[in-house]
């Protein structure tokens, strides 16, 4: 039996997908920040027939994703890393916030904290044959000030947010590139689930939904279960392009050299 290590787990798109994943016949590694939704989350994928585990870590801190890494890495059926977990606008008008480790909130969780985590369970998942890397992102991108990456004068939760989603796409291209290159076998894709999905990040954006979880979790769980080669970028079910600066070679080179010093 595979496994699946799905970040995020215990609200929207995340809760949608545990108890599926788990019918499908995976065993979930479910993450969350509260153990008490954690257990919850658990408890739901086994009334779906599923087996699951809960792991609890704020992504917000380094060195709980490594803790997180640490209690999965080498096990032998780990063959899914899905990068779910994610930091919405905010409120509107909220002001800047920073991680544990002193970035600011939106970079930290969704960019820095799926690239630590899967830096760290790479190897395991060369080790699995067939595995694959899926990075929830998002159609919202913006162009990336590099004079600025913390947004430390002109914040904007939006901004932000957008930015860190340009940043996840192209890095999620760069891996794939990488991986395809040194033939190990792990294929990497990023998508868009669903504009505006109904759920609590975007009611607390102030926001009305768009789209269901449902339409954004099928789109996820086929990219999950089934094959669609690497290197890829998806609305919904079908492939796409993201920002236009996702293919610049000048903002993946600055953005590669960020993230080698992180």
């Amino acid at each position: 039996m595979h496994a699946v290590l799905l970040t995020g787990a215990t609200g929207g798109l995340g809760r949608w997908l545990a108890p599926r994943l788990g019918a499908a016949g995976l065993t979930v590694l479910l993450h969350g920040r509260d153990k008490a939704r954690v257990d919850r989350g658990v408890a739901e994928v086994h009334a779906a027939g599923g087996r699951a585990e809960g792991f609890v870590a704020d992504l917000a801190s380094l060195a709980e994703i490594d803790g997180l890494a640490q209690a999965v890495a080498g096990r032998d059926d780990l063959t899914v890393l899905v990068n779910n977990a994610g930091v919405g606008f905010g409120a509107p008008g909220a002001p800047r916030e920073l991680s544990a480790d002193g970035y600011e909130l939106r970079w930290a969780v969704n960019l820095l904290a799926p690239v630590h985590l899967t830096r760290a369970l790479l190897p395991t998942l060369r080790a699995n044959a067939h595995s694959k890397v899926v990075n929830v992102g998002s159609l919202g991108q913006a162009p990336i000030d590099f004079t600025d990456l913390q947004l430390e004068r002109e914040y904007d939760g939006v901004t932000a947010y957008r930015r860190a989603k340009l940043a996840l796409a192209v890095w999620s291209f760069e891996l794939a590139e990488h991986e395809e290159r040194q033939r190990t076998g792990v294929s990497v894709n990023c998508l868009h689930p669903a504009t505006f999905m109904d759920t609590g990040m975007v009611r607390a954006a102030g926001r009305p939904p768009v789209s269901t979880v449902d339409e954004g979790g099928a789109a996820t769980l086929r990219l999950i279960l089934e094959e669609h080669g690497t290197g890829g970028f998806f609305d919904g079910t079908e492939p796409a392009r993201a920002h236009p600066d996702a293919y610049d070679p000048v903002v993946r080179d600055r953005l590669r050299a960020v993230l080698a010093g992180f």
